[in-house]
């Protein structure tokens, strides 16, 4: 009998060590070694035999040939059915590809899957959906309440690779969907489901075989406290595409992102809105976050960032607390290490005191505007809240705040400017185009030309200049004078 070998493998490279360390010597992270049994000739006996498998299986090519003799019309993408999720995989699920969507417990995976496979099964596919973590008849109740109990859709209940193996291979589906890899688990290997050995060889095994049918493959993987996808870093090298399906289980909306993807952009969110029928494409993602907005309310600015190709108009919510030796910083929808720079910029180039403050900064309906084309927004956010002025309802904000407290310009500001028009907005506050615009003009610096029917554009070389632009110089120092005066009338109290 061959001797059992003992070695550390990490979680997170993949890399293995003779013995256990805190810390993993290759990537640095902390208590990710986990320890692995395994009979060192069976496992290469294993990965020998189906290497051969995969070799007589691969059906991309027999040699080497000319790059422009390549025949693309058999390998187009297959559409899924739900608009949101082919716009994200830019036009569906290609053949032979291998496909890992991660995401929080539920946020609703299983069922965007479902409603995926039943799509497909009506034009005409033949889907496999392997449930590894649930009975059959759990699936289909989830089927029957979401109205994708369709024929054409098979599923089985296994947690051995090899029972999935031959299920692939006995039906030769056009989809197969595997949920999750976490709970597949060989037993030709040592180790237990869901280490680090058995999702990196069951994935490489499941995408062979799918491969060898003609199938595409989409693998449902767990995601770690930290919000990344469990299991070795190895596993997301593997698949061809790499979706994260975000949400906060408490709120309706849902977004889809391509961390990954050979084979088109990875920029491109699709935006779901989940309902007692299932997940439901969201069509104008801009009037949904802009639908609750009061207007007129001070503390509130509009910001346009883009979404893959998708311009989306957003609300910035901003509150400034009392003034506190330890400042708190609290946010939601944005980055916190961006909103500490913005106040700091604030209080030195703009004169708005929030940098001694407690600052609040969310933007509603679950949205994210983490770009920095969105920094203008939050600073009159920021500035209406701290000076109880509000922002001119029809106003949009894009721009980038500099460290000098200067205003860059942010790409694709056609389409913002589009679509901030589409939905009845006037005014556009941008930065100044330092080539063409003269010099500032009094304390405002004011430029302003049609852009557009309907839509015009304030421009500003500094932040302190958008601040007069938006507020009024008057309006603006009075309100400013009228905080001071509320912070020394509250500490002599």
């Amino acid at each position: 009998m061959s001797k059992i070998s003992t070695v550390h493998r990490c979680g997170s490279c993949g890399s293995t060590q003779p013995r256990w360390t805190g810390r993993c010597p290759a990537c640095g992270q902390w208590n990710s070694l986990q320890e692995e049994h395994a009979p060192p000739l069976v496992l290469h006996r294993a990965h020998l035999s189906r290497r051969a498998t995969a070799d007589q299986a691969d059906l991309w090519g027999t040699g080497p040939q000319a790059l422009v003799e390549v025949d693309v019309r058999g390998h187009l993408p297959v559409p899924t059915g739900v608009p949101e999720l082919d716009r994200v995989l830019a036009g569906g699920l290609l053949p032979r590809s291998a496909t890992l969507l991660g995401g929080e417990p539920g946020t609703g995976k299983s069922t965007l899957l479902l409603q995926a496979l039943a799509s497909m099964a009506l034009a005409g596919r033949r889907c496999l959906l392997v449930a590894a973590e649930e009975p059959a008849q759990q699936v289909r109740r989830r089927a029957t309440r979401l109205g994708a109990d369709v024929p054409d859709v098979f599923v089985v209940e296994a947690t051995q690779l090899p029972a999935i193996e031959a299920a692939i291979a006995q039906l030769s589906p056009d989809v197969v969907v595997v949920d999750s890899v976490q709970a597949v688990s060989d037993p030709e290997l040592a180790s237990g489901a869901g280490s680090v050995l058995q999702v990196r060889e069951c994935a490489s095994s499941l995408a062979a075989a799918a491969r060898a049918v003609g199938a595409a493959l989409v693998l449902v993987g767990h995601v770690t406290k930290d919000g990344a996808l469990a299991g070795p870093r190895a596993l997301e090298h593997l698949v061809d595409t790499v979706l994260s399906f975000e949400g906060d289980r408490y709120l309706s909306l849902r977004a889809l992102r391509a961390v990954k993807h050979r084979f088109g952009p990875t920029g491109e969110t699709g935006l779901f809105e989940m309902g007692e029928s299932g997940l439901s494409g969201v069509d104008d993602p801009s009037a949904l976050f802009l639908g609750d907005r009061l207007v007129g309310s001070p503390g509130s600015a509009v910001a346009v960032p883009v979404e893959g190709y998708r311009a989306v108009l957003v609300e910035v919510q901003a509150l400034v607390g009392r003034t506190s030796q330890v400042p708190r910083r609290l946010v939601t929808g944005v980055d916190a290490g961006r909103v500490g720079f913005l106040v700091a910029v604030l209080h030195e180039r703009a004169q708005v005191p929030v940098s001694d403050r407690d600052v609040y900064v969310s933007v509603t309906g679950g949205a994210r505007a983490i770009e920095p084309a969105t920094d203008l927004a939050i600073c009159l956010a920021l500035t209406s809240a701290l000076g109880e002025i509000p922002v001119p309802p029809e106003l949009i904000a894009v721009g980038e705040v500099g460290l000098g407290g200067e205003l860059r310009r942010a790409g694709g500001m056609a389409k913002r400017l589009a679509e901030a028009q589409r939905l009845g907005f006037e005014t556009a506050l941008l930065p100044a185009e330092r080539s063409r615009v003269p010099r500032a003009r009094g304390a405002g610096g004011q430029t302003a030309h049609p852009a557009g029917a309907g839509l015009r554009e304030l421009r500003a070389p500094s932040l302190r200049e958008a601040l007069v632009l938006t507020f009024g110089e008057r309006a603006l120092a009075e309100a400013l004078h009228q905080h001071n005066r509320r912070v020394r009338s509250s500490e002599r109290t």
